[in-house]
């Protein structure tokens, strides 16, 4: 995956059966200090519609070093913290590369998101 190009990942949190209030005020703390992050140029947290226990955290960075660097910050553990405490049934981290050409497309949709 090319350094200069933007990447973004996408984050699914499935809350066990009563948590997803607690797990959604957990990922919640995430929304600043990632959107302060170094390369951060897009981060939301999202609940579906259709499955109340379903979280999407989607983050945009300028290159893969950016979001590699915030990998590594300590406000990361809540993911390790949740998975420790049962609070989610299941955890899926998804990385994205934007093709050549196609940023603009990609932060068109992160303005969607």
């Amino acid at each position: 995956m090319p350094q200069s190009s933007t990447v973004s990942h996408l984050v699914l949190a499935r809350a066990r059966t009563g948590k997803s209030e607690l797990l959604g005020e957990r990922l919640l703390g995430l929304i600043e200090p990632s959107r302060n992050a170094d390369g951060c140029l897009k981060f939301t947290l999202q609940r579906s519609l259709q499955n109340p226990d379903l979280w999407l955290i989607v983050g945009c960075w300028v290159s893969e070093d950016a979001m590699n660097n915030w990998l590594t910050t300590p406000h990361l553990q809540v993911f390790s913290e949740v998975m420790q405490t049962y609070m989610v049934s299941s955890l899926d981290f998804h990385t994205f590369a934007t093709p050549e050409g196609a940023e603009v497309a990609a932060e068109q949709l992160m303005r969607a998101i």
